[in-house]
């Protein structure tokens, strides 16, 4: 699914690769969909275990949003995933397509966004970012600068991809830190 996209998905690939029967693969799921919804969870607690669990370890507030956002960069070449992060490319692949497939990624999606805003929201209640931090929009430019990242990474195949994303996400942290506030930890190069 990271290589070929969830359309790109047969049970003749998957059967062969997990060493089981075309029809022994199929009485496991109810239809494709299913599959497909099997899967992008299964990536999404890939995920979890690369980006979240390592992040959850730093203080509270900015230094664990910044935690998150380090891991999150790249994450899916250090979990294995050879063509990069399958729901980032599932939120393109799906994006005209209606249907369960569709509307379990964009659950997906929001859930992240959902987490990603909180994490925004506890570092504004400790003060390390401004009281006038705009939260979904501080998301929305987080999210930009990750899927900026994985095309210009994955598909420009950019040398210095990691070091700009990097660069992106210390400038936005900078016109949200709040006046006097010494800084408290942003991304290494």
């Amino acid at each position: 699914m990271s290589v070929r996209g969830l359309g790109g998905l047969t049970l003749g690939q998957l059967a062969t690769a997990s060493g089981l029967s075309k029809s022994g693969l199929f009485a496991h799921f109810r239809s494709k969909e299913q599959l497909q919804i099997d899967l992008l969870n299964e990536v999404t607690q890939a995920a979890s275990r690369v980006v979240v669990g390592p992040a959850m370890l730093a203080a509270e507030g900015l230094p664990r949003l910044v935690a998150v956002m380090d891991h999150w960069l790249g994450w899916s070449r250090r979990a294995g995933l050879a063509g990069g992060c399958p729901v980032a490319a599932a939120l393109f692949e799906l994006d005209d397509v209606e249907g369960e497939v569709r509307a379990h990624a964009a659950k997906l999606e929001e859930e992240w966004r959902g987490q990603l805003r909180q994490l925004v929201f506890e570092a504004k209640r400790l003060s390390h970012l401004s009281g006038e931090t705009d939260v979904d929009q501080f998301v929305w430019e987080l999210c930009g600068i990750y899927l900026s990242h994985h095309v210009s990474s994955r598909f420009l195949r950019m040398d210095d991809a990691d070091a700009r994303a990097k660069t992106a996400v210390n400038a936005l942290v900078e016109r949200h830190r709040p006046p006097a506030v010494p800084a408290i930890q942003t991304m290494g190069a």
